[in-house]
């Protein structure tokens, strides 16, 4: 083992944050402008802002309509291209080859979608931001499910405040308690179709709202406050490839470059950090050791703090692997419950249909959102269901195709390829899944990857509840393409396995006991106080709507604290 030949000073800093990401970028931003001297580690290859070969491309310029070869899905991509619609030409540079990085899975099937490189999945996201309300962090104990949130809203109301005017969230004000309302910019407007689609099921099911989708991308722009590499949206709905406007809000085009003007922060890629090292004397942890990916070597760097964001799988494989006397399962996990608990947003489910008339009516542009339907089950005595708890929202589009004769040819494709046809409406039904503890990962000692990692091994399913939740989802979804006048209508339940929404959560929960919970309501362990979680794995339960801004307030909010308590001499 190949130890820093360098003295310990020279690879001390104030701040450690191990991942790249939506929470690690927010983290190593919010560290850097409150002048702490900041590494930021991340396993994968460096990537700058610009860094996207294909964002300039048309279709006709990407090879074989933008599917990948049988052959190449095959060899590198057979997990991660069970969600067929992930794998394409414009973005497979941004995912991980399963050839390279293996995991196992114990029992059924876990989706793991996963991106290696500095910005991490913020490159990818879908950019949905919606805020959870105390329906979510009231859930668990009204339900008498896993442990309470040991927040509320009003503890993180203004920490929403605060990053959604940095990261510039569109959307429409609407008075609605299950999504409270935000600091936006102006939504994109609902197109006619789904203006006719919001008015119909508004009149059908009072109630039940389309709303435009909030989303992170930019419909204005103040050089004062979107600060970074950032610019206006063009609405190219190119976004998966990587934006050279910056106009979504990543961790290349937003955090990073604001960390960096600071000239606090330091990033070392290929950075593959297996444990953080825990000094028994001190009650802390002292730094974390890693090895690095291009030379193979053992490196280790100290800090007085440390915040772990590689991601829910990632931050506690961490974890998990950071074992010593003291903690001989893994780092903090006194109470038994790290790996446990692993959630996501179940989806495979919705329904579309033709949506007649609005023949003389078009739109311009390739808008980056849609509209959003926001849960209406169970957030109040009236919507109360028996047979399950939680709920569901919907996003979705409409937008008008092309009718082309079967075997057209010449200039009888081009002629109908000009001519528009009717409306089609989609909606995706997002449900929410309950913190089993049953639900885990764990890591495989006995079996290493390349890298001399444990492997990584899955083990959750989803359950009754989330079945019953499901038929009902896609029954309203129908009900409400019926109201709006839709015929042809389609649905499809696809039973999709955990991991397949890409919104992996819990595995290191935040609580009130530290005898049942990782984390207390500051994001901190419980047992090692010098070290923070505030990605994914940090969720207690996983609510309806998108995480990450959840994420993002979350991760400043603690930030705030971790820098009161260096002050105050506690850290």
């Amino acid at each position: 083992m190949n130890f820093n030949s360098q003295g310990k000073e020279e690879v001390t800093y104030d701040a450690i944050v191990v991942g790249s990401g939506i929470s690690g970028g927010y983290a190593a931003m919010e560290l850097c402008k409150k002048g702490y001297k900041t590494l930021m580690l991340e396993r994968g290859r460096m990537v700058r802002h610009g860094d996207y070969p294909t964002a300039g491309m048309d279709p006709w310029d990407l090879p074989n309509q933008n599917v990948v070869a049988a052959e190449e899905i095959a060899a590198h991509y057979f997990k991660q291209n069970r969600l067929s619609w992930w794998v394409k030409e414009d973005h497979k540079h941004f995912i991980n080859k399963d050839s390279d990085y293996p995991y196992d899975e114990k029992s059924g099937r876990f989706d793991w979608i996963r991106g290696h490189h500095v910005g991490g999945r913020s490159i990818m996201w879908g950019r949905q931001c919606y805020r959870w309300s105390d329906i979510d962090f009231e859930a668990n104990l009204k339900d008498g499910i896993a442990v309470d949130w040991p927040i509320r809203y009003k503890d993180i109301a203004p920490w929403y405040d605060y990053v959604e005017t940095f990261v510039g969230v569109s959307g429409q004000k609407e008075g609605l308690k299950q999504i409270p309302d935000g600091k936006f910019l102006p939504p994109w407007p609902l197109n006619c179709a789904e203006q006719h689609l919001r008015e119909s099921i508004s009149k059908a099911f009072p109630g039940r709202l389309v709303t435009p989708a909030r989303l992170a991308n930019l419909s204005q722009y103040d050089p004062d406050v979107h600060l970074g590499t950032r610019g206006q949206c063009q609405n190219r709905a190119r976004c998966v490839r990587g934006c050279p406007f910056g106009a979504y809000f990543s961790s290349l085009s937003a955090t990073i470059p604001v960390a960096e003007q600071t000239g606090n922060l330091t990033i070392r890629a290929d950075s593959i950090v297996s444990e953080i090292v825990f000094d028994r004397e001190s009650g802390k942890a002292s730094g974390v050791r890693l090895k690095d990916a291009q030379t193979g070597e053992t490196l280790e760097f100290f800090a007085r703090i440390i915040f772990c964001n590689a991601s829910t799988v990632g931050t506690t494989a961490i974890l998990l692997n950071s074992r010593s006397e003291a903690f001989p399962d893994g780092l903090g996990n006194g109470s038994g419950e790290l790996g446990h608990n692993m959630m996501d947003h179940h989806y495979g489910m919705g329904a579309a249909g033709t949506l007649p008339g609005l023949e003389e009516t078009y739109y311009k542009g390739r808008k980056p959102n849609g509209f959003y339907i926001p849960r209406f089950t169970n957030i109040d005595e009236a919507s109360r269901r028996k047979d399950y708890v939680r709920g569901f929202g919907y996003q979705g589009t409409a937008l008008r195709g092309h009718l082309v004769p079967d075997g057209a040819l010449g200039a009888e494709l081009k002629d109908s390829i000009f001519q528009p046809g009717p409306y089609q409406i989609r909606m995706t039904c997002f449900g929410e899944l309950l913190p089993y503890h049953e639900n885990r990962m764990f890591l495989n000692f006995e079996k290493q990857d390349k890298h001399g990692m444990p492997i990584i091994t899955f083990e959750a399913e989803l359950r009754e509840n989330e079945r019953a939740l499901r038929k009902d989802g896609v029954n309203c979804a129908v009900e409400m393409l019926e109201a709006a006048g839709c015929k042809d209508i389609t649905f499809y339940n696809q039973e999709t396995a955990v991991g397949a929404c890409i919104h992996e959560m819990g595995t290191a929960r935040m609580g009130r006991d530290p005898k049942t919970s990782v984390l207390n309501k500051w994001n901190q362990l419980h047992e090692v106080p010098n070290v923070f979680v505030t990605d994914g794995s940090c969720m207690t339960s996983s609510g309806t709507q998108n995480p990450s801004i959840t994420y993002m307030a979350l991760t400043a909010r603690a930030v705030d604290y971790a820098d009161k308590q260096v002050n105050a001499g506690a850290l």
